[in-house]
């Protein structure tokens, strides 16, 4: 993990950054991820009752969500300047991509109340833009993991190095994971038909999305051997073992849920699904920011700046945190048909 024998803070301050960068990124993906799978399933909810009862049980909370993406993407620019340097040209279309799907989602929010009854083409464009910007973050997401070319510190590849299989199956597999969560959502937030639907198609989207958890990890050590080297070597497999199992209680937790009184339930599962994913993909790549050539210590800031992001972040997450908590509490309960915050 310290191939370059740092001591002190030009060791620690690395770990601490990442970390919030990852505590920023699983907050995102978990927060975000279901309002992108509400807009994900929106066209298969026909009825105007349970899309407006959809769009009411996120409304207090999708603003918010994206505040982990900014403080996400600020902290390593700050921190792992090369890493930013490195990766945001390697992945410029998927990022134009999401940021145009978030655009679009996001207006498609706000006008879709004001035009009614003339409001198809912006649920559309909400449906649109956030299928765009899911898959848009698979791509990237599976970019990163493949490995990114470098020569002499800077990007070498081509407009399209990131369309490769692999980020496309990852784009695939972000979509129904989004998906899923946002069903869990659903069945947890609303009632009636909404609920009853939601619950029908929360199943068929968590037996998707194990399929593409086992494709993963089949694909990714068979291709890349960094990978399979972390993952299968003695004592690693032993110390990784308990990964696949918590991932297969939490699966099998969600799938007894959804039938169930507890739907509650059903969705702290599909989030923890995403998590044990996340940790897993960590696991599988880290130290390296950019794979398989630059670890954290070698993209980090000097010192004094990544104290001074620390510090910031130290003050900021506690207050994001702090908000985050007061609304999903103050907007707690089930959205019923003919109810909103709008």
């Amino acid at each position: 993990m310290n191939p370059a024998g740092l001591v002190g803070a030009a060791y620690w301050l690395p770990l601490l950054s990442a970390g919030v960068i990852a505590l920023a990124v699983a907050m995102y993906v978990v927060l975000d991820g279901f309002d992108l799978g509400i807009g994900i399933l929106f066209p298969y909810f026909p009825s105007e009752t349970e899309r407006d009862q959809l769009m009411n049980s996120v409304a207090p909370f999708w603003d918010g969500n994206e505040t982990w993406l900014v403080l996400g993407g600020t902290a390593l620019l700050v921190s792992f300047p090369l890493a930013y340097a490195v990766i945001l040209p390697a992945v410029y279309l998927p990022v134009i991509l999401m940021l145009l799907g978030l655009v679009f989602r996001g207006v498609a929010f706000e006008f879709r109340w004001v035009a009614k009854p003339h409001h198809r083409r912006w649920d559309l464009a909400f449906a649109a833009g956030s299928t765009v910007a899911a898959f848009s973050q698979g791509l990237i997401l599976g970019a990163v993991l493949a490995g990114i070319p470098v020569s002499g510190g800077a990007f070498s590849g081509g407009a399209f190095s990131w369309l490769t299989p692999f980020s496309l199956m990852c784009g695939c597999a972000l979509i129904v994971g989004y998906a899923l969560i946002g069903a869990c959502w659903i069945a947890m937030k609303t009632s009636a038909a909404a609920e009853a639907r939601a619950r029908r198609q929360a199943r068929g989207l968590l037996g998707l999305l194990l399929f593409f958890i086992v494709l993963v990890s089949i694909w990714t050590p068979l291709e890349f051997a960094r990978v399979a080297q972390r993952w299968f070597s003695w004592p690693n497999i032993a110390y990784l073992s308990p990964v696949p199992a918590v991932t297969a209680a939490l699966a099998i937790t969600c799938w007894r849920a959804l039938p169930g009184r507890h739907p509650t339930l059903a969705f702290y599962s599909a989030v923890g699904l995403f998590v044990v994913a996340f940790i897993g993909l960590m696991i599988s790549t880290l130290p390296y920011l950019v794979p398989p050539v630059i670890t954290l210590w070698q993209a980090a800031a000097a010192p004094r700046s990544q104290a001074f992001m620390l510090s910031g972040m130290a003050l900021m997450i506690p207050v994001i945190l702090g908000y985050t908590v007061f609304v999903y509490r103050t907007f707690s309960g089930k959205v019923r048909p003919g109810e909103g915050y709008h």
